[in-house]
């Protein structure tokens, strides 16, 4: 089994609620968690859909694929080691450490991991 484990695809909007409304409606998604105006967290099954304005979208305008690793660093490293580049090299915020990362075609990622309380 992989050390990684895709949690999250984080879609961009410019309009939380009309996205939320959208996919809501459309394909029935319950709301798991809404962050003010910025950030919502959709039931997407195994995978959470995640919808977020410029304000909290790690590379708004892309879609980015959610990575859950115990070692953030190491992921982040490994990705710049085989030719992807760092956006954001990794950081604590307040619930987790992440990396937002590049492959090495260009396609965003965000490896994170909840933080040790």
């Amino acid at each position: 089994m992989s050390d990684y484990e895709v949690k999250m695809i984080v879609l961009s909007t410019d309009n939380l609620d009309e996205s939320i409304e959208f996919y809501s409606e459309t394909l029935g998604f319950g709301l798991k968690f809404r962050d003010g105006a910025h950030f919502a967290a959709l039931d997407g099954g195994a995978v959470t859909l995640a919808l977020a304005t410029k304000v909290d979208h790690p590379i708004h305008g892309q879609v980015v694929v959610g990575i859950k690793t115990a070692d953030v660093d190491a992921a982040a490293k490994a990705i710049e080691e085989s030719g992807g580049g760092i956006v954001q090299a990794p950081y604590d915020d307040a619930h987790e450490r992440r990396a937002v990362v590049y492959d090495n075609k260009g396609n965003g990622l965000v490896f994170y991991s909840p933080l040790k309380k």
